[in-house]
């Protein structure tokens, strides 16, 4: 093949090549700042066929009558072009107000490909009252995990070492399991799926999303945890004890409602955020009744023995701690609502708090646990035995 030939071959594929690539659009993310602090991120975009204006702006712009922006956050520049082929932007933020800030990306050009990849853009901009809080906040969230997580196993182990679930009530188990699927649920819907995080800042602009990492992590272990104490209750002495009626009807119209209200959301008639709050709605009531049945059991037997105390002990740990990371979230990014948000993660934790503070002046004070002491001989002195005086 003569050098001509393959010239020309090289130059066709480089034109379908060129013709075949596709436009990108990308953005850097934008640091997490301080209020009062400048950040910026940039916008990166390849193969574009033609230049295109594009317009930033959310729901922290106001307008003002001379056309400067008067929000909480300010853009320079605000409106730009995206020129033909390859290029970047750098967008320089100023920050007057705390806050989770979206920023989206529109434009007014016809090319209906070029328009939809840029309007699917958007960027958050993280402004905070003290990065240092924010840093406080992620390590109290992973001690109330690690605290709560750990308050399943000195039942687990009690349960073993005496071979015997007597003491432990039944009703709060079946509240137990039924709760914690819901939570975990409702968490990996809002940390995990994206539709439903759209649906969440569409409805609540501005507020962080209220599930953590430790969230998802905590609601899937305590429902496994809550899954092996079930187990034991089969395999260990439960003496005459059983779910009573009035569990198991909550229990099943509960499970009726959930699935009920699903049909209704694939149906498009309720949106899944809609489904999700339902479940933690379930979760919260489960919360509020769950702890009634052991608390009214330690009274009829005027005892805790077979409730482990030290569950009770990192429960509180755990539900103090959640409480105080939700105070401190809305306290740092100025968004209190976010305590209102997740009404199921915030009364979790008070309710839990409430409960424990009870269980712990049954245990300690009303029905403190006998303790056997061995009685000694006494003890006789003789002479020889009594100290010597000169």
């Amino acid at each position: 093949m003569s050098p001509s030939v393959i010239s020309s071959l090289l130059v066709v594929i480089s034109v379908f090549g060129t013709a075949a690539a596709s436009p990108t659009l990308s953005q850097t993310t934008a640091k997490k700042v301080v209020i009062g602090q400048n950040t910026s991120f940039t916008i990166n975009w390849g193969d574009f066929p033609e230049a295109v204006d594009v317009v930033l702006y959310g729901d922290w712009l106001h307008e003002t009558e001379n056309g400067t922006q008067d929000g909480k956050i300010v853009l320079e520049p605000r409106e730009f072009t995206l020129y033909e082929g390859n290029g970047s932007q750098r967008i320089h933020v100023q920050t007057s107000a705390a806050g989770k800030f979206d920023v989206s990306f529109n434009t007014s050009t016809p090319n209906t490909t070029l328009a939809s990849l840029i309007r699917s853009q958007q960027v958050e901009v993280d402004v905070v009252h003290s990065l240092s809080l924010a840093i406080v906040n992620v390590i109290i969230g992973w001690i109330y995990f690690v605290a709560w997580s750990i308050s399943f196993y000195p039942q687990i182990v009690s349960n073993y070492k005496r071979k015997s679930v007597v003491g432990l009530n039944f009703d709060f188990l079946s509240y137990n399991i039924m709760g914690f699927f819901m939570y975990a649920m409702f968490n990996i819907g809002l940390f995990w799926i994206p539709e439903i995080q759209r649906e969440f800042h569409s409805k609540n602009p501005h507020s962080v999303n209220p599930v953590q990492a430790n969230d998802v992590a905590f609601a899937v272990h305590a429902f496994a945890a809550t899954a092996f104490t079930i187990f034991q209750t089969f395999i260990y002495d439960r003496g005459e004890q059983r779910v009573s009626y009035y569990a198991r009807v909550l229990v099943g119209g509960s499970w009726l409602m959930v699935f009920i209200m699903l049909f209704v959301t694939v149906g498009h008639k309720e949106t899944w955020l809609g489904l999700m709050y339902i479940l933690s709605y379930v979760k919260l009531g489960v919360t509020l009744i769950k702890y009634v049945p052991q608390a009214w059991m330690n009274y009829r037997r005027k005892s805790t023995l077979g409730w482990s105390i030290g569950n009770v002990l990192l429960d509180f740990t755990g539900g103090s701690l959640s409480m105080l990371q939700m105070l401190f979230m809305g306290y740092n990014y100025d968004d209190w609502k976010t305590v209102f948000n997740d009404p199921t993660k915030f009364g979790l934790g008070l309710f839990s708090v409430l409960f424990d503070i009870l269980f712990m002046f049954q245990h300690y004070v009303l029905y403190r646990p006998y303790r056997r002491y061995q009685s000694l001989p006494p003890v006789n002195h003789s002479e020889s035995d009594s100290p010597a005086y000169a």
